[in-house]
């Protein structure tokens, strides 16, 4: 069982000597569970507080007159705080051993210490209540706490997902930037009447198989497509450099008049234009 430590604030040494006197007539261990373990000699309320610090009980033993109650009164209001409990003690008149009736001393000490022990006592339910307020709080905690790892882990989840999904955002974003810009370098699908008409508004638009075999004499398959009155071509210049050799062509094969020896023919300046679209289509 733990052992209660008490300690006595007396006002002088002489009333240490009293004291010291009651308390050998009493069995404190034994009976009570208690020790004396300081009486304390002092009026001047540092010390006081001080000495006094941490004492399970602490009893404040003055004389009996105006000025050891007024000093009681004070000292009660200021060292409540620091100890577990206080009660006060009335010393008898006359601090004389050969004249003070240290029974009577002895018999008020043991008083303290049981009002002390019924205060206590009066003060078991409440305590009691507090306990059991103090482990219903324990137990919140302790749930408050397992869902507070609980959610603690659960959002360590969500933040590593959200960082994959951002990554895997970040990589379509990027794939789609590089879609976009593979899209933009490409021609579009146009109809050939419409290619035709933009170059040689005035001029007839050829059948879609002479286009195809001008791309096979070209030797640009894969590289542009012909078909359903469509050309696509990986490049548009390559579109038009390609109608502008079917034009040469058509033209070349129509019969045309013959130009004098000495002078350049249109036929001739044609063919010329015909190898240099040739040329250009082996650089593209």
């Amino acid at each position: 069982m733990t052992i209660v430590d008490v300690r006595i604030l007396v006002e002088g040494a002489s009333d240490v000597e009293v004291v010291s006197k009651a308390l050998q007539g009493l069995a404190l261990g034994s009976e009570y569970n208690i020790t004396i373990s300081s009486i304390i000699p002092t009026t001047n309320l540092e010390i006081a507080k001080s000495a006094a610090a941490g004492a399970d009980l602490l009893i404040i033993a003055t004389d009996a007159d105006r000025v050891g109650r007024e000093l009681a009164d004070r000292l009660f209001r200021e060292l409540s705080e620091l100890v577990g409990h206080v009660e006060r003690m009335k010393i008898p008149l006359g601090h004389d051993l050969e004249h003070i009736d240290v029974e009577l001393v002895r018999k008020e000490l043991k008083n303290t210490l049981v009002r002390a022990g019924l205060k206590s006592l009066q003060l078991l339910p409440e305590y009691m209540a507090l306990r059991n307020q103090l482990l219903d709080l324990k137990g919140k905690y302790e749930m408050l706490e397992q869902e507070k790892q609980k959610l603690e882990s659960q959002l360590q989840e969500i933040e590593q997902n959200y960082e994959e999904l951002r990554q895997e955002y970040q990589r379509l974003k990027d794939e789609n930037e590089n879609l976009k810009i593979l899209l933009d370098k490409r021609s579009n699908l146009v109809r050939i009447e419409d290619a035709w008409k933009q170059i040689f508004p005035a001029e007839e638009v050829p059948d879609e198989e002479i286009i195809g075999e001008a791309v096979e004499r070209l030797g640009l398959q894969g590289r542009v497509i012909v078909g359903q009155g469509y050309i696509y071509a990986e490049e548009e210049k390559l579109i038009e450099e390609l109608l502008k050799i079917v034009y040469l062509t058509m033209t070349i094969a129509k019969p045309e008049e013959q130009e004098k020896p000495e002078e350049k023919t249109e036929e001739s300046e044609k063919i010329e234009e015909t190898e240099a679209f040739h040329e250009k289509i082996e650089e593209l």
